[in-house]
């Protein structure tokens, strides 16, 4: 489906692809990797045709619809609500605008057969994009990116750039494209969101490509890896995991492979060297040299990230609690509060992740950990000789232009810290050698990131508050700080949106939401298990209070049957009226919930076995013979495609009116 042959394409001098050649297949899921600056954007670019290659072509059938989420926008001069324009995806405006135009000429000639028929047949297009179903579809992929109900109205310029990033993520999604470009969709989305993106993606039919630091989508939604790095561009099969266990025995082969060419090159040298002056070996000689000209030296796959492990210092000794937090409260404005009476014990060597969605107040919380902002009320109380080194979010951005790692790091220190110490703190953040002396002008997002943390360190604390500390870092690099801060016997609390690096790092988790904080004293995974176990356990709980009050009412009226009370006969009669006229009207609402349960039994069944009949044709596709019918499977594959995303986008409808449906039919059983 996209073909790039020996492809080279230089930008600003740095080769970002030479002569490389890739295939990506129809309906694959590809994970694009490589260090930061590789130019996994640029092949973005070009895959799109807005940067032309300087030698090679790329090849991609047209007709297609590409749709594409880059990592900057700009929608300043959107003034339309963000339902509207999320909603208007694809080729839907186009033809409403043209709908309205056939009406508008049909006032003044109703009897035009040609309009009459254009009318038709844009009515159907329209219905079939799902044009009509569109505004739910909008509403719940809003609420999914967790955007509220009541700023749907809202103009999409009155958002914050990371706002304006989801509406656009949920445009992109809605429109259904045959191809997917996804460039680092995670940046501005809390943990929620990525969960409700990843579910998401994983229904979605097309070719995706997806360029992204979070190991939680990559392993989740690709089955190829490509890899771009020094000008190449390889291919590996399988997810992230897969990929990095494929290249590393790949690198060892070929390290093997390069050790056994460099005993060839030596031997024949030896050889040569030892007879070149025996005119009895002067033939044999001639062929060692031959021989040794046409050796090429097995070349290693290019090292992708920053290298070497993040060396954290032991933290100086404190007290068995660290910080308590007693009945805080904060508002900004003095009227509305980001949370209420919060309260929650941190002890000595705790790994605290605090997550919930964006505005919930979690930056704010560490800001008042770290003694930066006061609470409205209660107190954020440290314990004995507790050190704090405090990373905010904006800190990487405000690093002095001009000045040099090893003079940020400096001006970090105790005044009596000899310079080979700051050296050696530079090293374990990778900035080795004349890399200490870079300005931070030049420093890319991960190494700022790296700087920022070199300089808490050069003054070794031992709580450490961190506000989205992965921000800019590749992944290497994010696996590096995740082993670092696991075997760091200080106490960590922050913040990330990373889910890996919270499933890795994390010993407890505090989570915060509009009606609760609480605290899970477990990792990541213990605490999404006792998530699903509150789910469980409340719904049925809810239905046996109902049924216990149903049931108690009846008793009580019978009882009062029984014994004969005729004080007060109307009230039991009204109550027995009222849940006579209540199950008279669940019964009549009974058909329409069934149609809905059946229209979404229907549709799932319908993508379950169209999903396993694709498993089937790709399986003859890769165990292919010289018999096999490759047009008639890729026909056949298509058309389960558009089986897919025709059930997907039904059961979206479905399941929209099932919600609305259920509210009506509970408010019924109130």
């Amino acid at each position: 489906m996209i073909d790039f042959q020996n492809v080279t394409k230089l930008l600003g001098g740095k080769s970002i692809l030479d002569n490389a050649s890739f295939r990506i297949n129809q309906g694959e899921r590809v994970g694009m990797v490589g260090p930061n600056g590789a130019g996994k954007t640029t092949v973005f670019s070009m895959i799109l045709g807005e940067l032309p290659p300087d030698k090679g072509e790329i090849m991609i059938p047209e007709r297609l619809r590409i749709g594409i989420l880059r990592q900057q926008i700009d929608l300043s001069d959107k003034q339309e609500d963000v339902l509207s324009y999320v909603a208007a995806t694809g080729e839907l405006p186009a033809i409403q605008a043209r709908l309205a135009e056939v009406e508008r000429a049909l006032e003044t000639d109703p009897a035009n057969r040609q309009l009459l028929d254009e009318f038709g047949h844009l009515q159907t297009t329209y219905e079939h994009l799902g044009g009509y179903d569109s505004g739910h579809r909008a509403e719940a992929a809003l609420a999914g990116l967790g955007f509220d109900e009541d700023v749907f109205h809202k103009p999409l310029n009155s958002f914050s750039g990371g706002w304006q990033m989801r509406a656009s993520m949920a445009r992109v999604l809605l429109s259904e494209p045959d191809i997917l470009l996804l460039d680092e969709p995670s940046n501005y989305l809390d943990i929620p969101a990525v969960e409700w993106l990843q579910r998401r993606l994983r229904v979605y039919t097309g070719t995706l490509l997806l360029i992204s630091h979070d190991r939680f989508l990559l392993n989740s939604l690709t089955n190829v890896t490509l890899e771009i790095n020094g000008g190449k561009a390889t291919r590996y099969s399988g997810s992230y995991s897969k990929y990095v266990v494929e290249r590393e025995t790949r690198s060892a082969l070929a390290e093997a492979a390069r050790k056994n060419t460099e005993k060839r090159r030596d031997k024949l040298k030896e050889n040569i060297e030892r007879f070149r002056y025996k005119a009895s070996k002067a033939a044999q000689v001639q062929m060692w040299i031959k021989m040794l000209d046409k050796i090429e030296t097995e070349e290693l796959p290019e090292q992708l990230h920053f290298q070497g492990r993040i060396r954290i210092p032991d933290p100086p000794r404190c007290g068995a609690e660290v910080c308590a937090v007693e009945n805080v409260s904060h508002s900004y404005d003095g009227a509305r509060f980001v949370f209420r009476d919060v309260s929650f014990t941190v002890n000595n060597g705790d790994k605290l992740g605090i997550v919930g969605y964006n505005g919930m107040g979690k930056t704010t919380l560490l800001r008042i950990i770290a003694g930066t902002l006061a609470p409205t009320s209660g107190r954020a109380r440290l314990g004995h000789n507790v050190v704090i080194g405090y990373q905010a979010q904006e800190f990487a951005e405000l690093l002095p232009a001009e000045e040099a790692a090893y003079d940020v790091v400096k001006h970090a220190a105790p005044g009596d810290t000899p310079p080979s110490r700051i050296r050696e703190i530079l090293g374990a953040f990778g900035f080795s050698g004349d890399d200490a002396m870079k300005q931070c002008k030049v420093l890319s997002g991960g190494e700022k990131i790296r700087l920022c943390f070199a300089r808490i360190f050069v003054n070794p604390p031992n709580l450490l508050i961190l506000d989205e500390p992965t921000t800019h870092l590749d992944i290497a690099a994010r696996e590096a700080l995740q082993d670092a801060l696991v075997n760091y016997k200080g106490t960590v609390c922050f913040v990330s949106h990373d889910l890996e690096f919270i499933r890795g790092t994390a010993t407890s988790i505090l989570e915060m939401r509009h009606d609760r904080v609480k605290r899970f004293f477990g990792g990541f995974d213990y605490y999404k298990e006792k998530l699903a176990e509150e789910e469980a356990a409340n719904a049925p709980a809810s239905n046996n209070q109902q049924n216990k009050a149903s049931s108690s009412a009846s008793s009580a009226a019978n009882s009062g049957s029984a014994s004969g009370a005729q004080a007060q006969p109307q009230p039991q009669t009204a109550g027995k009226d009222r849940r006579r006229e209540k199950a008279a009207k669940r019964n009549a609402l009974l058909p329409e919930k069934r149609r809905i349960e059946r229209g979404l039994a229907k549709c799932e069944k319908i993508i379950e076995d169209a999903e396993n009949e694709k498993a089937e044709i790709d399986r003859q596709l890769m165990e292919a013979t010289p018999q096999t019918d490759f047009a008639a499977l890729q026909k056949r594959r298509k058309a389960l495609d558009y089986d897919i995303a025709e059930a997907t986008v039904e059961w979206e409808r479905l399941a929209s009116e099932h919600e609305e449906f259920m509210k009506k039919y509970n408010d019924d059983e109130a």
